[in-house]
């Protein structure tokens, strides 16, 4: 067996086992059904020789009625097998139903666990974003098209069993002719297949870019500058442009595909006339009766028409056996930044503090290095300020903390010990952040705080306190029912919050966890000045005896910090408290007296 042909199987398997998993009940009933309503068609076709054989014995005697109600029994037997397959069909499709809610929703599952699991970066490669959209296509259809593939393929098996089993005593060689009338139909479908999953992988890039743009034609995020700049026709355009190459596409390789199936087509009709012809002359020779011809007919006319879909059904196996590869392959994802085999326990608490020792630290597909050697020191229990340009280093730091990445050279330490030696949920407990584009969460006020410490269960007195430390209590109260008000609109009556109003709701859920280090990404970028003072102020009480790391454009936020780091170009190049910084007459002092100068309070350095 060829290793593709292996791959396939493997897919194949898998898949099934995966189906099992999700629906075991159901797959087992949904089995049962099959190998019955499988049976089911031949028996109809095999009640109706004796029945036509009756009813001409009938029809020829004296005693038409006698001789008929003979056949009442068969006539039974025949009419209770069309309502049972009647009412399995209906029983089945209700099973299928029920198997395909349970393995939708696994197969979701398993995506959102791995989509979780993956290194953040894994997000800046296009190439995952390619097996995402692969493995979200797969897991809408895939896996329940292959189960009815597989379902379809063993009942037209078990009829196709029965039927060549009635064909075999009017001659040996019909069997095979059925199989040879539908081959060149089974090999238009799996190069039709073959040829489809290769076009799929290539146009996968062009078909997120499509949803790209639909997206941006259709979301909240989008809707003003979309209005303000009218860029609604360039990117409609650009969205009929790709859908118009796509469509192009897939309707030439299904025009090749109707063609070629069309000739296939053709050759098994020939076959199909000529056994027919065949079966009519041995009637007219005398040598089997009109019930023989009727169920030679229906047999050999189900037979083909069931080996066709037979060979379909594999057809079907394989390309959706194709197309899992996508799914598994996203499954098979493995982080890099991962649990070591023997983790250390975290230092608690923290004594020393957060050292960055000779960091260099590389973001993936990038051409420069964000930090080269860098070396940082952040004290237990003091409030450190980072300062600087956009693009110097600084919120690159608070992923390294949190060991979203590693750094290539290096490394970063708790109390001297490195966070490799740390099992990831130990070391991200000891940590509480504000990321510089907080989320804005679609759920009650109350919901929003509570899920910066969702383990914990917090109780709606320390959602309470965490929203007073934010500053964030006074807003919610002001919602129309409060704590239990919902934000954002997508859902029903929703209160929409400005930018400043959610950076304090996700501060407050910052502040809920109490972890011994606290990392604020431009904690004040949407606060108005004159409210700093107060802010920073119920930060310092909050963060009593903890670490505090802010990273910040504005001076008004640094200067009360105990130590302020200038970074520039991934170096921290000057340090020490706001006098210090002043007196040192560097990049900070310059920015400083052009806010002095300015009079702008909130100076920020650029």
């Amino acid at each position: 067996m060829r290793p593709s042909a292996l791959i396939q199987l493997q897919h194949l398997t898998r898949g099934l086992a995966l189906i099992w998993r999700a629906a075991p009940r159901q797959t087992l009933a949904w089995a049962v059904l099959l190998v019955i309503q499988g049976l089911l068609p031949a028996t109809t076709v095999w009640l109706s020789r004796p029945l036509v054989d009756g009813l001409a014995a009938a029809a020829q005697a004296s005693g038409a009625w006698t001789s008929a109600r003979a056949l009442l029994p068969t006539a039974a037997l025949l009419l209770g097998s069309l309502v049972l397959t009647e009412l399995l069909q209906g029983l089945g499709g209700w099973v299928r139903a029920a198997q395909a809610e349970y393995v939708q929703d696994h197969i979701s599952g398993l995506i959102q666990q791995k989509s979780v699991e993956v290194d953040l970066a894994f997000y800046e490669s296009p190439e995952y974003h390619d097996h995402l959209h692969r493995a979200r296509d797969d897991a809408a259809s895939r896996p329940l098209a292959l189960l009815e593939g597989a379902g379809s393929l063993m009942q037209n098996g078990i009829t196709l069993l029965a039927m060549a089993a009635i064909l075999l005593p009017y001659g040996a060689w019909l069997p095979p002719l059925l199989l040879l009338s539908t081959l060149p139909a089974l090999l238009v479908l799996l190069r039709s297949s073959w040829r489809y999953h290769q076009w799929w992988r290539q146009s996968t890039a062009n078909q997120r870019r499509a949803w790209y743009y639909e997206w941006l034609l259709t979301g909240s995020e989008t809707a003003a500058e979309l209005r303000l700049f009218g860029l609604g026709s360039s990117f409609q355009q650009s969205y009929q442009a790709l859908r118009g190459q796509l469509r192009g596409e897939r309707l030439g390789l299904l025009r090749k595909q109707m063609l070629a199936g069309l000739a296939a087509n053709a050759l098994g009709l020939l076959s199909a006339g000529g056994a027919v012809a065949w079966m009519v002359w041995r009637v007219l020779q005398g040598l089997v009766t009109l019930g023989d011809l009727a169920l030679f007919f229906q047999a050999f006319q189900r037979g083909q028409g069931l080996l066709r879909a037979l060979l379909a059904d594999a057809g079907q196996i394989y390309a959706n056996s194709l197309f899992l590869g996508g799914l598994f392959a996203f499954l098979a994802l493995k982080p890099e930044v991962a649990d070591p085999p023997a983790p250390t326990t975290a230092p608690a608490p923290l004594r020393e503090g957060v050292t960055f020792r000779d960091v260099t630290f590389r973001y993936p597909g990038s051409g420069h290095d964000s930090l080269k050697s860098f070396n940082l020191t952040i004290p237990a229990g003091r409030i450190v300020a980072i300062v600087g340009a956009n693009g110097a280093g600084k919120s690159t730091l608070v992923k390294l903390l949190c060991r979203f990445y590693d750094p290539q050279q290096g490394r970063v330490e708790l109390d001297g010990v490195d966070l490799r030696d740390l099992a990831l949920d130990d070391l991200r407990r000891q940590i509480t952040v504000l990321f510089q584009a907080p989320v804005e969460y679609q759920a009650t006020a109350a919901e929003n705080i509570s899920l910066g410490d969702p383990a914990a269960g917090a109780e709606r007195e320390a959602v309470v306190r965490a929203a007073q430390a934010a500053g964030a209590h006074e807003l919610v109260e002001r919602l129309p029912a409060g704590y239990d008000t919902q934000l954002g609109k997508w859902f029903t009556d929703g209160a929409e919050l400005s930018g400043g109003e959610w950076q304090r709701v996700a501060l407050a859920r910052a502040f809920l966890r109490q972890a011994p280090i606290i990392a604020l990404d431009e904690p004040t970028s949407h606060m108005d000045s004159w409210g700093e003072a107060d802010w920073f102020e119920r930060v310092r009480r909050l963060a009593a005896g903890r670490t505090l790391l802010i990273i910040t454009h504005r001076f008004t936020v640094a200067m009360r910090a105990d130590v302020i780091h200038v970074m520039d170009q991934g170096q921290i190049v000057e340090s020490g408290s706001h006098n210090d910084l002043v007196e040192l007459d560097g990049s900070y002092a310059a920015a400083w007296a052009e806010q002095m100068s300015g009079g702008y309070v909130g100076a920020r350095l650029v």
